[in-house]
């Protein structure tokens, strides 16, 4: 992605993501379920298809801004990008996270125990033994990163200056509770006129990280499909690693007792033992189940001959669906998690493609899965989700998951890998 094909309509809204409306309207709609005591602002609509005159656009769509109040939640905006058949609800404040994807009643979400959509000021990330994120965790889509990811845990490396550290990492890094610098809304001039959010976010420290994320959300006016377009960017006169894992969490609407998992791979290990007494049933998800532990394996994906990969979750009876696809060359490693607790505990199952896996970054260090970029070095990482409604269009789906299958033998690992 470059800025020739970011076009501005009318003028660029660069927005803060600090801005603050005036409350005084009760619960917001699209959260009344996930946050029964919210209270928002009115609506304020940034751009829309009624504001663009001689464009024919196949649906009318929106972005709208709403800001919530009380509790932990005071301050944080949601921004909704309805483009007339989905909207994708976003949190500037949590890492240009998205809190959920809605198509009708069908839903990309879950149902998280932490009801507050909570503003980063509120989360202590060392709290809890270092799993401090969990006090926020209840997007659909949230982020591990920037300079690091995964398991919490001591790390020991050497730092810019030569000397050889060690470090405490707290769980899944410090990303997706970091607040947007900026956001802007834009929509292409031509067909198909796709309408874009782009976010900027920064994790630096004085002879620590310097990253910089450009991350954009789009979408085309009418589509059941949208995209995840990220640039990450050492800003620094020295070499630095970094770790990003996308991690979606899916609960509602599709998940249920004999929801299948495709995900065509050359390999898959259990990450833990508890994880290997099941890895035979790894594609098959159960109902809410108290008292559930978690089970987490680590897959290998084939890619077709342009190098992208793709992964999917069918309810049982395979007429909905939901996908996702990328480029493996980007992001070589995909997560499994299946969390399918009681409804109060949080019912989900994850689907986490990244660039490691989500142990602590001193083992992934050894298995060389924690890459670097140079000096100013920027690269790009894409995600294309899709929903799917219908037995045909997911029978086609399954298909294409099943066909890349062929390609090799998937070699189940019976026993989790060494970290030690």
């Amino acid at each position: 992605m470059t800025n020739k094909f970011f076009f501005l309509f009318t003028a660029c809204l660069i927005l803060s993501s600090c801005e603050k409306d005036t409350a005084h309207a009760p619960s917001h709609e699209e959260f009344k379920e996930n946050s029964p005591h919210s209270q928002t602002s009115s609506v304020e609509y940034l751009a829309s298809s009624s504001d663009q005159t001689g464009r024919d656009y196949p649906a009318p769509w929106s972005v709208s801004r709403k800001t919530l109040s009380g509790g932990k939640q005071a301050g944080v905006e949601l921004l909704t990008l309805d483009n007339g058949k989905i909207k994708i609800v976003l949190i500037p404040a949590r890492g240009m996270g998205i809190m959920e994807v809605i198509s009708g009643d069908l839903r990309l979400g879950w149902n998280s125990p932490v009801k507050e959509v909570v503003h980063p000021s509120s989360i202590n990330l060392e709290s809890h033994g270092g799993s401090g994120w969990l006090e926020g965790f209840n997007e659909w889509m949230s982020r591990g990163g920037l300079a690091f990811a995964g398991a919490r845990g001591s790390d020991q490396y050497i730092t810019k200056t030569g000397d050889k550290v060690e470090h405490f990492l707290p769980l899944n890094g410090k990303i997706q509770n970091t607040p947007a610098s900026n956001y802007e809304v834009s929509v292409d001039p031509a067909p198909p006129y796709r309408i874009r959010i782009r976010g900027t976010l920064y994790e630096t420290a004085f002879k620590g990280p310097s990253l910089k994320l450009v991350t954009e959300i789009s979408t085309v006016p009418g589509s059941d499909h949208f995209q995840i377009s990220d640039q990450l960017t050492n800003n620094s006169s020295s070499h630095q690693e970094f770790q990003l894992i996308y991690k979606g969490s899916y609960g509602s609407s599709i998940l249920e007792d004999g929801a299948m998992l495709f995900a065509p791979a050359t390999r898959i290990t259990p990450m833990n033992d508890h994880s290997s007494r099941f890895i035979q049933k790894w594609d098959t998800c159960r109902g809410p189940t108290e008292g559930f532990k978690e089970e987490v394996y680590l897959l290998s994906p084939l890619s077709d001959s342009n190098s992208q990969s793709m992964a999917l979750l069918s309810n049982r009876r395979g007429d909905l669906a939901t996908s996702v696809r990328w480029k493996t060359h980007e992001l070589p490693c995909l997560t499994i998690r299946k969390n399918t607790a009681s409804e109060e505990d949080g019912y989900f199952t994850g689907i986490e493609p990244g660039t490691s896996y989500p142990f602590n970054r001193l083992v992934e260090r050894k298995y060389g899965r924690v890459p670097k970029l140079a000096p100013k070095e920027t690269r790009t990482f894409t995600l294309s989700f899709g929903i799917h409604q219908g037995q045909q269009s997911v029978d086609k789906l399954i298909a294409e998951a099943t066909q890349l299958q062929t390609q090799e033998n998937l070699k189940i690992s019976p026993k989790p890998p060494l970290t030690k």
